[in-house]
């Protein structure tokens, strides 16, 4: 007889297995079953109040960003904080749905993807601002002798694999999977996000080099103060520069929460961390919206401003596709004026070979 039994997630989640009794129980009015019995999505009673609370708050971020986006003219660069601040929104807005009707697989399993994943769009706009600030401040427009574009494009190509490495493991972890398939997700995940933690550790060394460039190039110019021009550019960096590493710290402080997580075990005397929701708040939802806020304070269109802020613009499609007819139109040209040499050089020798002959018979 087929049976299941609950596998704690402070996102909701529920393993299926086989085992030779199914405890039924009947749910509440907002679906709600213990942990341990058929159909449980959740390992503890989720809280309305607290959802919606973030739900609030995170669409709040939300806007503000959107509107900093266009006043600051920094659109090209902040889409991709408010995507990450937009998948907290819309994980926080149903769980608020599903906290009401927890017998909803869907809800309980796109609240838990949406929120495993959201982070890593704010890992990636922090990679994105550092290397807009090396490529903006630093006279060589490089660190450790690498480009600030290609920090960048590096960086977030690592977190780019990071993401579908979390995505493959994430996706797995959902109710109706069984419990083989579930532990592959989770371990899929951990290796995703021990992943994500390595590219952070290693940003930072670039980060640190950074600040300290930046500090010997203003001691060489005589800058003392922050709000003194260097470069036609006022040197306010460090402020954005903190925020980017506090952003960091909140990001490695909720991979560390879900580390432990899905690492301690199942069992709730040793591991008491899947079975209270206030952990999942404190360690996971509040460190993001804290990250969020601490860029709509110190917002990088405040700091990057003016010419050399931007990456400079690659060409457009129309562009590239000119480029392109341009090169074949050369190399058939170019192929053409070979075919003409080497038949000039055919009829060069045939003329010769000729001339030879008709002296040979004169002779004659």
């Amino acid at each position: 007889m087929s049976s299941t039994t609950s596998f704690p997630s402070s996102t909701a989640t529920s393993i299926s297995t086989s085992t030779p009794t199914c405890i039924r129980v009947t749910p509440d009015k907002n679906g709600y079953v213990p942990e341990w019995a058929c159909d449980s999505n959740y390992s503890y009673y989720p809280s309305f109040a607290a959802a919606i609370v973030f739900s609030v708050a995170f669409g709040i971020c939300l806007f503000i960003h959107i509107f900093q986006a266009f006043h600051y003219s920094k659109k090209k660069l902040c889409w991709v904080l408010i995507m990450g601040i937009a998948w907290e929104f819309a994980s926080f807005s149903l769980r608020s749905a599903g906290t009401r009707h927890q017998q909803s697989v869907p809800l309980a399993f796109s609240s838990q993807i949406l929120v495993l994943l959201a982070p890593m769009w704010v890992n990636a706009f922090v990679y994105m601002v550092l290397g807009r600030m090396i490529y903006f401040f630093t006279p060589a427009q490089q660190v450790f002798r690498i480009k600030g574009i290609k920090i960048a494009k590096i960086f977030v190509w690592l977190d780019i694999l990071s993401f579908l490495t979390q995505v493959g493991g994430g996706v797995m972890i959902q109710p109706s999977a069984s419990y083989k398939s579930q532990m592959l997700g989770i371990h899929i995940y951990m290796g995703g996000i021990g992943f994500q933690e390595l590219c952070i550790l290693l940003f930072t060394v670039i980060a640190i080099r950074f600040a300290i460039v930046m500090r010997k190039h203003e001691r060489s110019q005589g800058i003392t103060s922050s709000t003194q021009i260097l470069d036609g550019k006022p040197h306010n960096w460090r402020t954005l520069l903190y925020v980017l590493f506090a952003a960091l710290v909140l990001i490695t402080i909720r991979i560390i929460f879900r580390m432990v997580e899905f690492a301690s075990g199942l069992d709730a005397d040793k591991n008491p961390i899947p079975y209270h929701e206030a952990y999942f708040m404190a360690l996971d939802a509040l460190p993001m919206l804290v990250s969020g806020i601490l860029f709509n304070v110190v917002h990088p269109g405040r700091v990057l401003r003016g010419e050399g802020s931007e990456f400079p613009k690659g060409p457009s499609r129309k562009e590239k596709k000119e480029a392109k007819r341009i090169k074949k139109e050369g190399k058939m040209i170019a192929k053409e004026e070979k075919k003409a040499a080497k038949a000039e050089r055919k009829s060069a020798k045939r003329v010769k070979r000729e001339s030879v002959v008709s002296r040979w018979i004169w002779f004659d």
